[in-house]
């Protein structure tokens, strides 16, 4: 099984990161307003970076230390991410 790290912009541009083992469905979820309570209110969210874990454990680990960061520092790996893979997809919308 797969597990993902993911951050998702809300509509208020606030970033929110999580783990699932689905990716498609957990930004569906947060849309819909059945994901995490903090992004409930702040729909729609975009999801903006993520990347495959190894194991569950692996990915609370690295969701642990990404919640640490500053929103700079996330915006960061984020421009980082999107300039080493421009044309990555998902959810069938090219990456902002």
């Amino acid at each position: 099984m797969n597990w993902w790290v993911y951050i998702v912009e809300c509509k208020d541009r606030s970033l929110y990161t999580g783990i699932t083992n689905d990716l498609t469905h957990r930004v569906i979820e947060h849309n819909r307003a059945q994901g995490a309570r903090y992004t409930r209110y702040r729909r729609p969210v975009r999801l903006v970076y993520w990347e495959e874990a190894n194991s569950k454990a692996s990915a609370a680990q690295r969701e642990a230390l990404l919640k640490t960061w500053s929103r700079r520092k996330k915006l960061l790996l984020i421009a980082q991410e999107q300039n080493h893979n421009p044309s990555r997809t998902t959810l069938g919308v090219k990456r902002p």
